[in-house]
């Protein structure tokens, strides 16, 4: 009997890699982006089309590569970053494993430029599907350009399961904004389909987090600082207003790593109980400094999970930092009691002509006539304590109408009574039914009338916009411009007159059964319900 055991090409084994390394074109992204920062560049652009799904090129001016580094790169487990085992407790670089560049040229076809600046003369690799095409000596601008092309030419079921371009564009977008908000020092670029979609140049935190969510975060956000042994905590806060229901705008990094922690994120939103709603997520940036032997990075293949030596003691700390930061800005509203008494005292000039005060005399007033007051038991019985009798009488006239209307209207055995109908407590509607008492909830039964009237408006194709006066300019995010843009004609036919311009505003002329001051509201829960498969929930 033959052997069944073989070892399998390295082609088929960096496809089997890609799948953990490269999901999705946003992979790609985030793994060219670490590269690029860990090259020491002060500036990258990334150039998507079709959503990545035709190209992904990244341009950065770092250090470059010699011709001999270029062709190692695309080789499995082969890297700069670490030597020993022990390496692994003190990274501080994005990448470390060596997987990233084969794993792409696995299921792609890459052509690399590289430079170094000293260096006359750069180097050009074409890979496709694992193969070296070519090799050769180029002239090029120092730091490196990487072209991937294509992607999963070679694996059409991964190919088949990508979603929409808005769909993929929007997770390229989010993995570009967690480098740019980690490194706020480097000039970032993204550029989809030709149109510059960012273009953020370096500052400070505050700023990459105004380039990226919108100038009315500013008048938002809270700073945090925290220095202890044990690490350092710094980014901002929103004040609880600022909170929203769906996730997207929570960032935690470590040592400049964007991770995701459900545990630190109760601690946060343990510190805004009693100020937002149950159901509200506040958004945060915070950092995490610390020691790369305290922690664990190579635990997930996307190196988004960090495991920490003692949570719990970094838990209170995070919790007790955005506690504090809280209650410096959240103030109760204060009265001026310095102006209460200030009365509006008319000004009198030289020619105002002086009024006598005059007094009112009522001349059939008695001040001795007896005043009837209604005397009241000085105590009264409590409401529970009372027997309450006759209630059944309120239930008489509508079974007798409905027993003696029994052979003429046509109703099943629960069909309410339309001639007794009782509130209670302003809320609820209470009638009687053959099978006994019918409870209906005011507010949800006009919301479902309200429901079925704008599904039978939506199905007839009738419009159900009010049209207002003055329009409102609404600023998006770049993201939100495009799901708007995929989207609009859904938005229409639910009765929003609306209107995409440059620069990424949205024109609202009209909407249903909305104010004006609602409608960024509306368009925000909207926008967080479209995106919700990207931002999954926090745990």
């Amino acid at each position: 009997m033959s052997d069944v055991i073989r070892l399998l090409p390295d082609s088929i084994a960096n496809q089997i890699a890609a799948g953990e390394v490269v999901q999705r074109p946003a992979s790609v992204v985030k793994e060219l982006l670490d590269n690029a920062i860990d090259a020491g560049s002060t500036r990258i652009e990334v150039v998507v089309k079709d959503a990545g799904r035709t190209l992904i090129q990244v341009i950065d001016n770092g250090c470059g590569m010699s011709e001999r580094d270029a062709r190692m790169a695309f080789e499995r487990h082969a890297t700069s970053k670490i030597k020993t085992a022990e390496d692994l407790f003190a990274i501080r670089t994005l990448g470390f494993r060596g997987e990233a560049l084969p794993s792409i040229a696995a299921v792609a076809e890459v052509v690399l430029t590289t430079k170094r600046p000293d260096d006359e003369l750069g180097t050009q690799v074409s890979i496709s599907g694992s193969i070296v095409q070519d090799q050769r000596p180029v002239a090029c601008a120092a730091g490196t350009n990487i072209t991937v092309q294509n992607l999963f030419y070679n694996v059409p079921a991964r190919r088949k399961f990508l979603k929409s371009n808005s769909t993929e564009l929007r997770h390229i977008i989010n993995e570009f904004q967690r480098i740019a908000l980690a490194f706020p020092h480097i000039e970032l670029s993204l550029t989809h389909n030709q149109t510059e979609l960012f273009h953020l140049l370096p500052g400070n935190l505050r700023q990459r987090i105004i380039g990226i969510c919108g100038k009315s975060i500013n008048t938002q956000l809270i700073e945090i600082r925290n220095e202890t042994s044990l690490c350092s905590i710094h980014g901002f806060i929103t004040k609880p207003e600022a909170s929203r229901k769906i996730p997207g705008d929570q960032y935690f990094f470590v040592n400049h790593r964007y991770i995701k922690h459900p545990f630190f994120h109760k601690a946060v939103t343990r510190a805004y109980e009693k100020l937002i709603p149950a159901d509200a997520i506040p958004v945060y940036f915070i950092f995490f400094n610390i020691d790369p032997s305290k922690i664990d990075v190579n635990i997930h293949p996307t190196k988004t999970e960090v495991k920490f030596e003692d949570e719990q003691p970094l838990w209170h700390i995070l919790h007790s930092v955005v506690k504090e930061g809280l209650g410096k800005f959240i103030l109760a509203p204060s009265l001026d009691f310095e102006n209460s008494g200030i009365v509006d005292i008319p000004v009198i000039t030289k020619d105002t002509a002086i009024r006598i005060p005059e007094t009112e005399i009522n001349p059939s007033y008695n001040p001795f006539e007896p005043v009837e007051e209604k005397k009241q038991p000085l105590f009264q019985p409590s409401l529970h304590k009372s027997r309450l009798t006759g209630w059944e009488k309120l239930f008489e006239t509508g079974q007798e109408k409905a027993s003696g209307e029994e052979n003429t209207v046509i109703e099943t055995n629960d069909s309410p009574s339309s001639e007794t109908l009782m509130n209670l407590k302003g809320r609820y509607i209470l009638t009687p039914v053959k099978s006994g008492l019918l409870i209906i909830d005011q507010q949800r039964a006009h919301i479902r009338i309200l429901y079925e009237k704008y599904m039978s408006a939506i199905t007839s194709r009738q419009s159900l916009a009010q049209e207002w006066l003055y329009p409102v300019d609404i600023p998006l995010q770049p993201s939100e411009y495009e799901t708007i843009k995929e989207h609009l004609e859904l938005f229409r036919q639910a009765g929003f007159d609306m209107e995409l311009k440059e620069e990424y505003t949205l024109v609202v002329k009209g909407c249903p059964a909305i104010s004006q001051q609602n409608i960024r509201e509306m368009i925000d829960t909207l926008l967080d319900d479209l995106s919700q498969e990207v931002h999954p929930q926090p745990e």
